[in-house]
């Protein structure tokens, strides 16, 4: 959480030095503000802070757009930080691979927040797939490989290696 809204913040060229905590038995990440109460969840904060950049267009553009950014983003929270069994994981890369099977983005056509903290909170996951894996979610590889690409993105995480060419053809 607290990790991931600092990755944010370098991302979005804020100056950084908020103050993160976190908060209960899930480590719900909480922004101490200087003025007023603390803002608290992933969502809330990761908003809070692209509209602190002025960069509202990565929550989406259309009111279809931010409906698409705000489920997605819901997705991470809800199912992405509460999976933890492997049967969890491969119903997420399962859900992910059939949504992104006719689009570059989460949000289809545009890069969002959605696409940076579903990113941050895949890594985990995509660092120990095997190559057989990888190559049964080809759609979110394809989708991971891209955004860990976009400019500030990965920063200091390490670089998932995707193997280029398709050494299995589906030619029988």
């Amino acid at each position: 959480g607290a990790e991931e809204l600092e990755l944010l913040e370098r991302l979005l060229g804020l100056p950084g030095g908020n103050k993160y905590g976190v908060q209960g038995e899930r480590k719900v990440p909480v922004l101490q503000t200087n003025n007023g109460p603390g803002l608290t969840g992933l969502m809330t904060i990761a908003a809070h802070l692209v509209r602190q950049a002025r960069k509202d267009q990565l929550l989406g553009s259309t009111a279809e757009e931010k409906a698409v950014v705000q489920q997605w983003l819901e997705y991470r929270v809800t199912r992405v930080n509460g999976g933890s069994s492997k049967e969890d994981t491969r119903t997420i890369l399962k859900d992910l691979n059939m949504h992104l099977e006719d689009k570059v983005y989460l949000a289809g056509n545009i890069f969002t927040l959605a696409d940076i903290l579903m990113y941050y909170g895949l890594h985990h996951i995509m660092v120990d797939l095997t190559v057989q894996e990888k190559e049964k979610y080809l759609n979110v590889s394809r989708w991971f490989n891209h955004i860990q690409h976009y400019p500030g993105v990965r920063q200091h995480l390490s670089n998932v290696v995707f193997i280029k060419n398709r050494l299995y053809t589906n030619a029988h």
